[in-house]
């Protein structure tokens, strides 16, 4: 059975840096594309970053660019999203999803406010 389960999120202050992770069970993570996605408050879910079955392509949303990092560690079965400089606008739930199972974990919260 395919799980995933998040952590890592909670409340930082503007300019601060988070590290979400993301334990898999039931497939293996270097086994598939996987996926970043968040939900703002009052909107729909978008997609934050990518990274293909290879671990080579990596995809980031223009407004995450060059501030959020995905990668993943085959040994832990993890993915992670690490972000920096974070801003009020990354407000958000943040789910991980492999796309191939159609799954997602239950999201954790990322709040940045002062």
């Amino acid at each position: 059975q395919v799980q995933l389960v998040e952590s890592g999120g909670g409340l930082v202050q503007p300019g601060g840096s988070l590290t979400l992770s993301c334990a898999a069970s039931g497939f293996t993570v270097s086994d598939y594309d996987m996926n970043w996605v968040r939900q703002l408050p009052g909107k729909e879910r978008e997609l934050v970053a990518q990274i293909d079955i290879h671990g080579i392509d990596t995809n980031y949303a223009d407004s995450v660019k060059g501030r959020f990092t995905i990668s993943r560690d085959k040994a832990k079965n993890t993915l992670y999203l690490q972000m920096n400089n974070l801003r009020p606008a990354d407000t958000a739930v943040y789910y991980c999803a492999v796309p191939f199972f159609g799954s997602w974990g239950q999201g954790t919260q990322v709040t940045v406010s002062s």
